[in-house]
């Protein structure tokens, strides 16, 4: 598969914009080409320059941790950016087609319809997992994207490797497998992959188990010539310094990161099996992820209740196969103790 015949042909020929910091090579001490305040800024850090625009600094760092070459990697103002870049450069307006699969993340579909393109919904099984003889079905010439979620936002659960790699294995447009509760999971995330599979794009974040949602940083990690598209289409300067440096910080507390990972799996399995010993809970369904999906009596009026006592919970009643049913995120124990005692109190 020749990846550069995927992505439209404007992009193609598209001419990227150049950054003054992109005209040069090697060290300099005076910049007066960028038109930068060069007296400083009134902040304490020294904002007054524009950043990396391809942020290497930082992709190093997390090249040592992920073991994915710098060339294989994008950074994104959110792993959103990296989602609608996607519909920008490979997706023609009217035209092409993607394929989603509910119930699934949202912002799939919001960045389709802001880029005009068909969305073919293609639903999971019952037990949350690909239909493959729907997906093949929906696969056309102008299908050029296929969003995988694992583990899948709102279920929770991880999708079949084997199923993965089926659609890898036949499709001849780019597979994205979005992995932003992967930190959470057994299943071991499909970056080690890229090289076997060219049309593979794997989407990670900061958001979830770094805990750095405020930061708005997200990760792609594809074939070099993937990313090079990507870093065409982006804006020249989209991640600020203060997410580069704050980021760079992160990195060093891997060990923080983890202990919260850990603590966070050990509390989703404890208030999973706390769930299940309330009447209104008809069933909690496994979860890879930092939340649970709960069907419970009433989705609404549990929602609705919790609200009054100052409790924030995801109604998914009305998303396709998750009818009746809450996501709940796993809190602090203390925040988690808060929920099911205010879900005690419920009158039936």
């Amino acid at each position: 598969m020749d990846i550069k015949n995927l992505q439209r042909e404007n992009i193609k020929n598209l001419r990227p914009y150049s950054t003054a910091r992109d005209e040069y090579k090697g060290q300099a001490s005076v910049f007066l080409d960028a038109n930068e305040n060069s007296f400083g800024s009134p902040l304490p850090e020294n904002f007054n320059r524009y950043p990396d625009p391809l942020q290497l600094d930082l992709k190093d760092a997390i090249s040592k941790i992920k073991g994915v070459p710098i060339e294989n990697t994008f950074l994104g103002n959110g792993s959103d950016e990296a989602i609608d870049l996607l519909f920008r450069a490979f997706c023609n307006p009217g035209k092409d087609n993607v394929i989603i699969l509910p119930p699934t993340y949202g912002m799939y579909e919001v960045s389709a319809n802001i880029n005009d393109v068909e969305i073919r919904k293609v639903n999971l099984l019952p037990n949350f997992q690909l239909d493959l003889e729907g997906i093949a079905e929906a696969i056309d010439a102008n299908t050029k994207l296929i969003f995988i979620c694992s583990p899948n936002n709102p279920t929770g659960n991880s999708i079949i490797r084997t199923d993965i790699e089926t659609v890898l294995a036949n499709f001849n447009g780019l597979v994205i497998i979005d992995e932003a509760y992967i930190n959470f999971a057994k299943q071991r995330t499909f970056i080690q992959e890229l090289t076997e599979y060219p049309q593979l794009v794997v989407l990670q974040t900061f958001s979830k188990a770094w805990g750095l949602a405020g930061l708005r940083l997200g990760m792609a990690f594809a074939s070099s010539i993937t990313i090079d598209i990507l870093n065409k289409v982006k804006a020249p300067y989209n991640i600020s310094q203060s997410t580069q440096d704050l980021a760079l910080a992160a990195l060093q507390n891997i060990g923080q990161v983890n202990e919260w990972i850990k603590i966070t799996v050990a509390e989703r399995e404890l208030l999973s099996k706390q769930l299940l010993e309330l009447p209104m809970i008809r069933k909690v369904y496994p979860s890879d992820a930092n939340f649970i999906l709960a069907e419970v009596d009433d989705a609404n009026g549990t929602y609705d209740a919790l609200v009054e006592q100052g409790i924030i919970v995801r109604n998914r009643a009305k998303i396709t196969l998750c009818e009746g049913c809450l996501r709940i995120t796993v809190g602090t124990p203390a925040e988690n103790s808060i929920l099911l005692s205010a879900l005690k109190s419920l009158k039936p």
